[in-house]
């Protein structure tokens, strides 16, 4: 009975890291494939994404990762935040190439904040930036304070 409970829960463990949902039946955990229309009745689903990279392509890649969210799950359904910060901190001064798509990013909700401590380190003022982004002290703690309070932690 051990060892079909350890093999259960590595399994499990496999499953879960591979991105299948998984849920408790009376048989024992089976895998499910959560679609979107089961998640959309789980309450809103909390998500941050970090951006710490000086590459116009992860820039993108986040951004497209949360206009799917949004797609998939439905705006009302979503809080989502966009954290940059070090190298990353150049997808939300003015001349960004994804500028045009930053701001629509924050006209569907999505919230965009970009580290102080970068902004002092390299010289930035808010003038520098993108108009209507946010602002944090420090963006790694941003990061942690958000996983501390359930978001799921995503770096594209």
């Amino acid at each position: 009975m051990k060892t079909n409970l350890i093999g259960s829960l590595v399994m499990a463990a496999a499953v879960f890291a591979a991105g299948t949902s998984l849920t408790a039946t009376a048989a024992g955990t089976q895998p499910v494939n959560a679609t979107s229309a089961e998640m959309q009745g789980v309450g809103k689903q909390k998500v941050v994404f970090q951006v710490s990279d000086a590459d116009p392509k992860k820039w993108n890649l986040t951004l497209n990762n949360v206009k799917n969210i949004q797609h998939d799950l439905g705006k009302g359904n979503t809080d989502i935040e966009v954290v940059a910060y070090g190298p990353g901190i150049g997808m939300l001064k003015m001349d960004s190439e994804v500028g045009t798509r930053v701001a629509e990013a924050l006209g569907t909700g999505v919230r965009v904040v970009a580290c102080e401590n970068t902004m002092t380190n390299t010289k930035l003022t808010k003038e520098d930036m993108l108009p209507n982004i946010g602002y944090v002290k420090a963006g790694v703690v941003e990061l942690m304070e958000k996983q501390r309070q359930g978001y799921a932690y995503i770096r594209p």
